[in-house]
């Protein structure tokens, strides 16, 4: 049995790796904004906040210090406070009286409305991406599908996860709608955030892999509602997988 000092210095040394982990993923985007030309502060301090939370490198109920955010964004407190005002607007994070903010909790409930929603959006940009989407961009779908399996092979889940959001994010950029792309992009996170924090607890995602084959090929076929029909049943049912899972699990 590990003595209170043991486990005190474990204790430290995990917080310490986690925020070398938070530092180095804020780092590298920020090179990423570097590049695309983005520097007004609060921007800035939004995105990699956001992306922070969105990869779990801030976990669900995570205490967020304006002050240590201000240090590893490398920019004073002011922009890094109108982000996270920003950020609990949207509902990534909450002001919790004499404690600051805090990672919003991943919650059944609402996970449960944005599913609700994306289910129907989904299909319909599947439905317009079958009319659309030409034999090249089919090809791209079924390249991530076999990257897919190569990181299921590997026990890879973390990058099973990604390609698996890829996948779903390209078919409504097939569907040519920006409008239809705008709504899913302010829900898709979200959903991203709960995969991610229950991949390792959910059954191993072999179904997904052949859901998204028989979804490709009801497009090749030029089958909108068919391709309708089974993004909705793949998303309803990794619905059900990813939200026992939550329900399951103590207050996060």
């Amino acid at each position: 049995m590990n003595t209170p000092d043991e486990r005190t210095k474990a204790d430290i040394n995990l917080k310490e790796l986690d925020q070398s982990s938070l530092y180095q993923g804020i780092q590298s985007f920020l090179a990423d904004l570097d590049e695309i030309g983005e520097t007004r502060l609060p921007q800035r301090a939004y995105l990699a906040t956001r992306r922070a939370i969105r990869h779990l490198q801030l976990h669900p109920g995570q205490t967020v210090l304006e002050r240590e955010m201000a240090e590893i964004l490398g920019m004073s407190r002011t922009p890094v406070r109108e982000a996270l005002v920003r950020l609990e607007m949207e509902g990534w994070v909450r002001l919790i009286p004499r404690r600051g903010f805090v990672v919003a909790p991943i919650v059944a409930d609402d996970l449960q409305q944005i599913y609700e929603v994306v289910e129907g959006l989904d299909g319909i940009a599947a439905s317009l991406a079958t009319k659309r989407a030409t034999s090249e961009e089919l090809d791209q779908l079924d390249h991530l599908i076999h990257e897919q399996e190569k990181a299921l092979q590997l026990e890879d889940l973390l990058t099973w996860t990604t390609l698996d959001e890829q996948f779903h994010q390209f078919i409504v950029d097939l569907a040519q709608n920006p409008r239809l792309r705008g709504v899913m992009d302010s829900q898709s996170d979200q959903l991203y955030r709960a995969r991610l924090y229950t991949i390792k607890l959910r059954p191993k995602p072999t179904r997904s892999i052949m859901d998204h084959k028989a979804i490709v090929s009801v497009m090749r076929a030029g089958e909108p509602e068919a391709a309708r029909m089974m993004v909705q049943s793949h998303r309803y049912r990794a619905r059900n997988e990813i939200l026992k899972v939550i329900r399951s699990l103590p207050s996060n």
